[in-house]
């Protein structure tokens, strides 16, 4: 067992202090995920790695929710999943009037070229796995860790504990049933 494993175990049971000893062996991946993930987003975004981390860990780890975790492969998917789900929360307050609509920030000292664009793509995405999660909950699974924690297809397979010719196989699956719906094909 792993010492990841055997804290999550700790912090199941409520252990308050294990919450302080998870942190330091999971940031620097977690941090690694949210680099990557943000890479990904459209100009405009405002949320930095180190405040994506910090929050979804704190989902993640709230002693008055007890969470059950299956091992290490599990922690990391539901963090890709609350990345997933905060990215979304930041795109849908963006476009809500009381914050600024479809303005964007700009540092006073500096004159933008040009302005970002709101990243409404994201909001698409998760509804759109929203869908398909009623059709293949593995299938979203799979994107989120592939899409959104940025692993390989034989990590997230491991994480999964499933081979990778069926992650590979899932994969193909998903990335078709997203495209389609994306596209507007598939109602």
């Amino acid at each position: 067992m792993s010492d990841v494993t055997a804290i999550l175990h700790k912090l199941e049971s409520g252990d308050a202090a294990a919450a302080d000893e998870l942190l330091p062996l999971v940031y620097a991946e977690l941090r690694n995920l949210a680099t990557r993930r943000l890479t990904q987003e459209k100009a405009g975004q405002t949320l930095q790695a180190t405040a994506l981390v910090h929050e979804a860990y704190l989902r993640l780890v709230d002693i008055e929710k007890p969470q059950t975790w299956e091992g290490r492969g599990h922690f990391f998917a539901a963090a890709a999943e609350a990345m997933r789900r905060i990215l979304v929360e930041n795109a849908r307050s963006k476009q809500c009037v009381k914050r600024g609509g479809g303005m964007q920030r700009h540092d006073i000292d500096q004159v933008p070229l040009q302005a970002g664009e709101v990243n409404e793509d994201i909001l698409a995405l998760d509804e759109a796995l929203e869908r398909l999660g009623a059709i293949d909950a593995e299938a979203v699974k799979l994107v989120n860790l592939r899409y959104f924690a940025g692993l390989t297809n034989v990590q997230a397979a491991n994480a999964m504990d499933i081979s990778p010719r069926t992650a590979d196989r899932i994969w193909a699956f998903a990335r078709a049933w997203l495209q389609q719906t994306l596209d507007g094909h598939v109602s």
